[in-house]
């Protein structure tokens, strides 16, 4: 019996499948589970602690709703960000993250002393938070390094500013996604 034969009296949508099941395909092999990477555009579940130099545990979401981000879109500190990429799902890794790829070095124009009576008089103490408007209209959050006679030293780099961050991480879960060319 001839091939023509055979196909004889098979619809045409049915040829047509068939065509597809023994010709050779092209298509690009669908990634497994485990060799997916985090990569621009990943959504990326984590489970995290950060820790300072001095051990003392900033925060931990263990056990808790994982942190999810997408790579890439800057939603983290830039050192963690870069620390994270190829890594696979369930993959752990230690990252310490230096002070310019965190929060910035300190910046000495960031502390100015203004006059005492600009500070609300609960506020006049070493470790209090203050919220304000700056020139440009931004907010700020200075905390109050030292109460003079007359002043108030305030401090408006980031309270991380200057500080190694440490990150016990655990990928959880990426998903494959694209970056936006929004801005």
């Amino acid at each position: 019996m001839s091939p023509l034969t055979f196909l004889r009296g098979v619809c045409s949508s049915c040829l047509f499948c068939w065509a597809l099941m023994v010709s050779p395909v092209n298509a690009e092999p669908v990634p497994s589970e485990d060799s997916v990477t985090v990569s621009a555009g990943s959504v990326v579940s984590l489970e995290y602690t950060l820790t300072l130099d001095d051990q003392s545990v900033l925060e931990s979401n263990v056990g808790k709703e994982p942190m999810t981000y997408v790579q890439g879109a800057h939603e983290i500190v830039p050192g963690l960000e870069t620390a994270l990429e190829g890594m696979k799902k369930g993959e752990r890794k230690h990252i310490a993250v230096a002070p310019a790829d965190g929060y910035g070095v300190i910046d000495p124009q960031g502390i100015q002393e203004v006059k005492k009576e600009l500070i609300p008089a609960e506020a006049q103490k070493v470790g209090a938070q203050l919220q304000g408007r700056s020139a440009d209209g931004s907010t700020a959050f200075p905390v109050v390094r030292e109460v003079k006679e007359e002043t108030v030293v305030l401090d408006f780099n980031h309270p991380l500013a200057g500080k190694t961050l440490h990150f016990d991480v655990i990928v959880l879960a990426i998903k494959a996604g694209q970056l936006s060319n929004q801005p």
